[in-house]
Parts: structure tokens; sequence; C-alpha cells
């Protein structure tokens, strides 16, 4: 007899997996790129330390607060469960509007981008074949993705595992043959006429940035064995990893580098191991970066769709796009909907725009799911399986930081803020008449 029961997610993901999905999202390609936004507005050795730092600490505090959420509400679908329940569905559907069309997707079409101009540093490519890889590469991790959640966070935590070892990699030859520069840590000829707090903050937001991501792994609630406490203790482990990995690259670069040029570089490691190791060095720091946009176009590819499965359950979206894979046990059409929309993006080049103007409203939504976790302390009948520390000083202190991100933007860029802005909330009219339908 032909069972009948429709099909579920499959809880496979387990505590290295998930660690491995925090810490392999994060770790892309902007700490072996361009530290130099931060070095250029804090230009002293102890600053840039400091910034760093505080952006793994704020991160940590992000990730606690989705941390006691995720004990809270195991549903598939992270920020958008947590929106829905701790306001209304309307805040959950802008959510995942502004994923779909813009924050997420552009994540996934920038990337790949960056992985494509990378494979350029070893074959000549042109705008079009850069093009063609990065739309192939969404395509190929997709793929995988469609085949099975095991298969995706198996190839995720070989990525991360090996950035890591990488990254150690970097550090101990850094530091061994490094120690032949006659000087380490030079700030001579760099200008500097003292760190304003403006300067600060903007190098503390540049560096926030770079910690992006740290909140996917709540998408994959339903594939997660014991979520109440995995998700949790993922979410800090890889918040820690991430931290100590940046302070002990940028230490790295500095301890090789005078601070002018770490402050000017667009490709920092590969300068750094061009110092040590000739032009040779550039190469193998072009492969690691290849190495991790395909780590962390991994875990973005895999968490997203997740999001847009729950909403179709949940009525916000088509019910065909939460269907699940029978034999794969994937949400199989949502998967598909993302990698041609990002596709689209890398295609046209549109993603550019989209993601620049949009990301920071991604802060919006971070202090409103803070202010919900104090909402739903309050509600009766909640339980958790995990309680933040310091409640309510760090969860206040998230919501502060985030309210500075995003007045930051809208006082440095008001015109491009507001657009950014409007392509959000655009999708509040959308809910009305999706709702009325």
């Amino acid at each position: 007899m032909k069972n009948t029961e429709a099909p579920e997610l499959r809880r496979v993901i387990r505590l290295p997996h998930a660690t491995a999905m925090v810490a392999g999202t994060i770790i892309g390609a902007a700490i072996f790129v361009q530290p130099s936004e931060i070095t250029g507005q804090v230009p002293s050795v102890g600053g840039i330390f400091l910034v760093w730092l505080i952006a793994g600490i704020l991160t940590f505090f992000g990730a606690m607060v989705c941390a006691e959420l995720s004990s809270i509400f195991t549903q598939s679908g992270g920020v958008y469960i947590y929106l829905k329940e701790a306001f209304s569905p309307s805040m959950g559907f802008l959510w995942g509007w502004s994923m779909f069309w813009s924050i997420h997707s552009g994540i996934i079409a920038a990337i790949a981008v960056i992985f494509a101009r990378y494979v350029g540093f070893f074959v000549a490519l042109n705008d079009t074949t850069i093009k063609v890889i990065a739309v192939g590469v969404i395509v190929v991790i997709s793929a995988i993705n469609y085949l099975g959640v095991k298969q995706g966070s198996t190839v995720q935590t070989m990525f991360t595992l090996g950035k890591v070892v990488a990254i150690v990699f970097i550090v101990i030859f850094g530091f061994v043959f490094g120690s032949k520069v006659p000087e380490h840590f030079v700030t001579t000829g760099i200008a500097s006429n003292g760190i304003s707090l403006s300067h600060f903050f903007l190098a503390l937001v540049a560096g926030l940035f770079a910690f992006g991501g740290w909140h996917m792994v709540t998408y994959n609630s339903e594939e997660t064995i014991n979520p109440r406490k995995t998700i949790p203790r993922a979410l800090m482990l890889g918040a820690v990893i991430v931290t100590v990995c940046y302070i002990a690259m940028n230490a790295v670069y500095m301890y090789i580098l005078p601070l002018k040029v770490v402050a000017s570089s667009k490709r920092i490691a590969a300068d750094a191991a061009n110092a040590l190791l000739g032009y040779g060095g550039g190469s193998f720091m072009s492969a690691l970066v290849i190495f991790s946009t395909f780590g962390a176009l991994t875990g973005i590819i895999l968490c997203g769709p997740r999001v847009y499965f729950s909403m179709a359950r949940d009525g916000l979206l088509f019910r065909w796009v939460g269907a699940i894979h029978e034999r794969y046990r994937t949400p199989h059409r949502a998967i598909i909907i993302q990698a041609v929309w990002s596709s689209i993006l890398v295609a046209t080049g549109t993603y550019k725009r989209l993601f620049t103007r949009v990301i920071y409203t991604e802060w919006i939504f971070f202090a409103l799911m803070t202010i919900g976790l104090f909402l739903l302390r309050r509600r009766p009948g909640a339980t958790r399986g995990f309680s933040i520390w310091g409640y309510p000083v760090i969860p206040t202190i998230f919501i502060l930081s985030s309210v500075a991100i995003i007045a930051n933007q809208i006082i440095s860029d008001p015109l491009e803020s507001l657009f950014g802005l409007a392509l959000v909330l655009i999708g509040l009219p959308v809910y009305i008449i999706w709702i009325k339908k």
C-alpha cells in the first residue's frame, strides 16, 4: 500500500554541522580581501584590534538573542518565525520578502561573482564568462542541496574545516616566517590625527558586516537534531571561532605589512602572502578565497529556502513552494526558485544596487527581533531551553547597536537608504493584497 503521508524534512544536522554552518557562512571573502576599510578609519594597531573584538562581542550578543529564540521556536524559518510570533505575520512576511528579492539572494549573487573573479586569477575571463561561472557555481551548490540536507551540510562542514585549518596555517606560517621582516606593526607613513568617535563607529559598522550571516543556522531548525540545545551551542561556538580567526588574521597582516599598506590594500591576504613568498603567495591566497567563498555559498544556499518553505506552509507564499521532495526530503522547489532568482541577479548585474541599498535594513529586523525577545519573555506559556546571559543588559546593548548602524547608514547616505527602505516596505501592500485573496 502506498504511503499517503506527506513527507517531512529529515533531521540530520548535528552540533559539528551546525557550528560549521555558523562559522562557514560568516567566513567568506571579506577577511582575505579588504580589512582596509577598518584600518583606513582607525589607523592604530590597538584601535584595529579593539574594533574587531567589539564587532565579535556584538555578534556574540546577537547570537545569544537568536539562541534563546531558537530554543523557544523549533520550526524552520529562524528570524521569520521569531518576527511572526513576536509581532504579526506581516512582519515575518516583510523579512521573507526582503530576503528573497534582495538581501539573501543578493548575498548569494555577490559571493558567486567574487568566486568567479578569483577563478579569473588562474584563467583569463571576461565579464560574460565571469557571470557564467558565477551562475554555474550557484546551480552546482543548489543541486547538492536539492539532493539532501545531509549532503549540503557535509560539504559545508568540510569546507569550513578546511578554511579554519588554512587560517591556522597562515597565522602560524606568518608569525614564524614573518619574523624575518625587519619591523613589525609599523605605523609610520600613515596619517593619524587621532581617532574620532565617528571614525571608530564607521570602522565598527564595517567589522559587523564582515560578521554577517551568523543567524542563518536558525533557518534549519526542523532538520537539526535536538534544536533547542544544538542551535544555541552552534551559534555561540561559531561566533567565538570566527572572532578568534578574524583577530588572528589581522594580527598577521599588521605583523608582516606596514599599516599604510594594510589601509590601502584591496586584497590584503594576497599582499601579505606575496611579502613572504613572492608572487606565488598571491596564487595560494586566491585559491583560498575560491575555497572560502564556495564554502560560504554552500551554507547560504542551504539556509535560505527553509524560510520560503516555512512562509508557504503558513500560507504567506504559494503553497507549491512549501513542497518537500518525497525522496530527498528537501524543500526542492524553494531551492530552485532561489537559484533562479540569484542567477538572474548575477546575469543582469542588478544585485549590486539591490544588495548595497538594502543590506543595512537587515539590522532593522535584528533590532525588532531583539525587542520581540522582551515581548516573548512576558508571554505566558513560552518555554525556552536556553536563557540569554546578562538579560536584559545584553539584548538592550544589541538593540542600541542595531539602531546605531541604521542611523549611521541613513545619515551617511540618506537617498540610497530611503530607496532601500522603500524596497522593503513595498512588501506591505503585497502582503495586504495576498491576505485579502
